[in-house]
């Protein structure tokens, strides 16, 4: 019998809330499904931090390196500036454990739950994959002249040949192995960022040769944001780059339900992944058990399937998409019908 070493990171506000029922979740088809997990929670948020003025132990991220998944809750605190615990925590383990992939379904369950009018399950339904460690979220950059009127503020967005060609190359696989329509499209901006975008552009075309049963487009990001709301059925999977991922992930979330079913992976292939709902702490709603879970129980799913447990992983995401179609009034918090730990519940019931 497999058994597997999780990391739990709750995080912060509503964070411990949605990692209590991911858990329940997995209790319950661990056992279904025959295979065995073992635990160890981890403190870093906001709370720590003010406690200990320390983000990160020093020792975080050999430990962490020692495991099979993370299972992140959320970062941020109100007490906390912003930036210190994203920085600090997110990116830092995103980026030392090497988690170059942001992978992000985009799946509607439920046509009432759409904001485009028309809009149903088989036109919402595609997956971005996002470079996650390059970009402008690298953080190089500086200031000349500060607090003057001259100054000048420089974002420098540091690609490399080695980080987007195995951002692409992911892409590719996945789009292989699961894309629907075998259709992979490049999200950019080469007709202003001539720099960055010629990289993605140039090795994008050439490892398409590669990829004879890959059909391949590219659409510039303005415009693909204008398509997920007028044609989300033209894509299959897109890949992108650490700013544009963040943004046009933001709107599929709206586009598929809202943030309270948004899951996300950041994904090392060859090492530890972690897992996460993609909508922040949620401070307002902490401690009044209204949050919808479903996010960070499809996070779990997500988590099972990079473990190999895909059985487990269909399982989850079935009893996700029955509960949707078949329980839910709302997926906003406090507008479910149920309370948070009462999906969850549902859940376990509907595996």
């Amino acid at each position: 019998m497999k058994e597997y070493k999780i990391a739990v990171i709750p995080g912060d506000g509503t964070g411990p809330e949605v990692v209590h029922e991911g858990l329940k979740v997995l209790e319950a088809v661990a056992r279904q499904c025959e295979f065995k997990y073992t635990t160890q929670h981890y403190d870093f948020g906001g709370a720590r931090y003010l406690k200990t003025k320390e983000v990160l132990p020093s020792t975080a991220i050999e430990e962490l390196k020692t495991f099979d998944a993370i299972f992140l809750g959320a970062i941020g605190h109100p007490d906390v500036k912003p930036g210190i615990l994203e920085k600090g925590i997110l990116l830092k383990i995103r980026f030392d454990l090497d988690q170059y992939i942001n992978l992000r379904p985009i799946q509607l369950f439920d046509e009432r739950f759409c904001p485009i009018k028309g809009k149903g399950s088989k036109e919402v339904d595609f997956v971005v994959v996002r470079e996650n460690s390059e970009g402008l979220y690298k953080g190089m950059g500086e200031f000349q002249n500060k607090d003057t009127s001259d100054e000048v503020a420089i974002q420098v967005s540091y690609n490399t040949r080695k980080g987007v060609e195995r951002c692409l190359r992911y892409a590719f696989d996945y789009t292989r192995k699961y894309g629907k329509k075998k259709e992979l499209t490049l999200c950019g901006k080469t007709n202003v960022l001539t720099y960055a975008w010629d990289l993605w552009e140039r090795t994008f075309n050439e490892i398409a040769k590669e990829y004879e049963d890959i059909k391949t487009d590219y659409t510039h990001v303005d415009a693909t944001t204008m398509w997920f709301v007028k044609n989300p059925e033209w894509f299959d999977v897109i890949v992108t780059d650490n700013m544009f991922g963040d943004i046009i992930t933001d709107l599929g979330a709206m586009i598929q339900g809202g943030m309270g079913i948004a899951a996300g992976g950041n994904i090392n292939p060859d090492g530890v992944s972690m897992f996460e709902p993609i909508g922040g702490s949620a401070p307002k709603y902490t401690g009044k058990n209204v949050i919808n879970p479903l996010a960070a129980i499809g996070a779990l799913a997500m988590l099972l399937r990079q473990l190999g447990e895909n059985s487990a992983a269909d399982k989850v995401e079935a009893a996700v998409k029955t509960v949707v179609t078949t329980k839910l009034k709302d997926l906003g918090a406090g507008r479910m019908g149920y309370s948070t730990t009462e999906v969850g519940d549902l859940i376990v019931q509907h595996l």
